[in-house]
């Protein structure tokens, strides 16, 4: 019995280990600058497919900014609420990076490719947006 216990707590740490390890859940996203708190994004799977939609924005006076500089179907849709991450998956070689899909700059209407990896014991996730050779990357961290 002690030992039937013994593997069940063993295995329910790893799994919740595991799940800490993904993009999925609240991220404060921080600018560039690596100091300023620019909003909250969740992320979900649905799928196997990863979508991030920005549920705050800490900067009062963008609370109700538009994405007027948007070329596709978010074109003049607020911010808030928008979802500025689509189409992420698990990479097939390496399961500790999430890619293949894409995300969106709303204050320029500009999208990037982007790869997720989360460190630090997914308390923190390298968010990278890139075009060809140029890349930028943000470190989030994780609120729930």
């Amino acid at each position: 019995m002690i030992r039937k216990l013994a593997i069940w707590t063993l295995a329910w740490s790893c799994a919740c280990a595991f799940a800490q390890m993904t993009p999925v859940g609240l991220w404060k996203t921080i600018d560039d600058d690596g100091k300023t708190e620019k909003s909250l994004v969740r992320i979900t799977d649905t799928g196997g497919v990863l979508t991030g939609t920005i549920e705050k924005i800490f900067d009062a006076t963008k609370q109700d900014s538009k994405c007027d500089k948007c070329t596709d179907d978010r074109k003049d849709k607020p911010a808030l609420g928008m979802a500025i991450i689509r189409n992420v998956r698990q990479d097939a070689d390496d399961k500790t990076v999430w890619g293949g899909g894409e995300i969106l700059d709303p204050n320029n209407g500009k999208t990037y490719k982007t790869r997720l990896k989360p460190v630090d014991g997914g308390k923190t996730m390298e968010m990278r947006g890139y075009i060809g050779f140029l890349y930028r990357t943000q470190v989030w961290q994780r609120v729930e």
